[in-house]
């Protein structure tokens, strides 16, 4: 995935740029964090990866395809998943089985594969029981889940995440994110994760921080967080789990230098 001086303005919104000269680039099987105040254009760079918005002025490659090229706009649905921060904007199946089973629907694949892909989602999520109910009926949590199954059964080579961990609490929000890691090593997916918690940011590969559409950082959560590092000049708080982890370590403990979660702290200094 590749962004070349992306600039993005919305039509009708004169001198307001929602991205200024944006340029980055993911690998494959890469986790990259978007991170930034709101409205500060995360939601905007995450439509571009599978171009439900495209640049006004730059260019935007996903798996090798131009985005503005409208040739390419299958090829890159099909192989870019975007998971929305409302879930109730994309789940439109009476039945959560129903609505995973819509996008691999539309890829013209045999009843047999539509099926082997809608049970792995289902188990990969956690969503077998509730594999027969109304979407409208479940929790919040629940519904994010369902999205997320949604975009697996697809099969992408990217999946882009647009603060889909919202609005679920902390134990929720590091599950998601532990399989999301695990999507990765296992299938080699490449992870675009929008989020407004720092703690979040410890789990990718790297960070892009945005201020008003810019750039403001691009590089390694350990720099990004180093101690006097870049987060202090952006206002950005040291996530408290990095905090317990340094302090330990200063002690001569043995403990992850990225934790994803006290569990994880804890367990490593039982090893």
């Amino acid at each position: 995935m590749v962004f070349e001086g992306v600039n993005f303005a919305y039509p009708g919104r004169e001198g307001k740029t929602a991205l200024r000269d944006i340029s980055l680039e993911v690998g494959k099987g890469e986790i990259l964090a978007v991170a930034g105040h709101n409205g500060s254009g995360k939601s905007t760079l995450c439509r571009m990866v599978n171009a439900l918005l495209l640049p006004t002025t730059g260019r935007v490659t996903a798996c090798g395809l131009d985005t503005s090229a409208s040739v390419n706009l299958p090829l890159i649905r099909s192989r870019v998943a975007l998971v929305m921060q409302n879930p109730d904007n994309q789940i439109v199946g009476p039945t959560v089985e129903d609505d995973i089973a819509f996008g691999p629907e539309n890829l013209s694949l045999s009843r047999e594969e539509i099926a082997e892909r809608v049970e792995e989602a289902l188990e990969t999520l956690g969503l077998i029981e509730l594999r027969d109910r109304e979407p409208h009926l479940l929790s919040e949590g629940e519904k994010k889940r369902v999205a997320l199954a949604g975009a697996l059964a697809m099969r992408p080579r990217i999946l882009v995440s647009d603060e889909s961990t919202s609005m679920l609490d902390a134990r929720a929000r590091m599950e998601t994110l532990s399989l999301l890691r695990r999507l990765r090593d296992e299938r080699d997916l490449t992870v675009v994760h929008a989020t407004h918690h720092a703690d979040e940011l410890l789990a990718a590969d790297r960070v892009v921080v945005l201020s008003s559409g810019s750039v403001a950082f691009f590089g390694h959560p350990e720099e990004l967080f180093a101690e006097g590092g870049p987060a202090v000049d952006l206002g950005m708080e040291t996530p408290p789990l990095l905090e317990l982890a340094r302090e330990l370590a200063s002690r001569g403990l043995q403990v992850p230098r990225m934790p994803l979660s006290a569990e994880e702290v804890f367990a490593s200094l039982w090893a």
